[in-house]
């Protein structure tokens, strides 16, 4: 099983949207994932509520079957929907993904 984390710092503004509007439609967007893409066995977003300065703004949780799963979610239409949306209204991404 492959475990998926990325985390992201957004923009204070992007989109016409404030900050914490992008983060709970990134969230929205991404829990609109589940049941959409084959080999995904979970998926969870969260906000963040701390807004420390070490703090990340929004973080994804995951899990694929496999590497192979993983790998064809990356390039899945629906996923490339949210990574664009993502993309604009981000700053900084960080990822980690691992087998277990």
């Amino acid at each position: 099983m492959i475990k998926h984390i990325v985390m992201w710092r957004l923009k204070d503004v992007a989109c016409g949207n404030d900050r914490k509007t992008n983060a709970y439609l990134i969230k929205e967007k991404l829990l609109a994932l589940q049941g959409r893409i084959p080999g995904m066995i979970a998926i969870e977003a969260g906000v963040d509520f701390s807004c420390s300065g070490s703090s990340c703004d929004v973080a994804l949780y995951s899990q694929f079957v496999d590497r192979k799963a993983l790998a064809e979610y990356q390039v899945h239409p629906e996923h490339e929907n949210v990574k664009s949306f993502i993309g604009e209204v981000s700053e900084e991404r960080r990822i980690v993904d691992y087998e277990v």
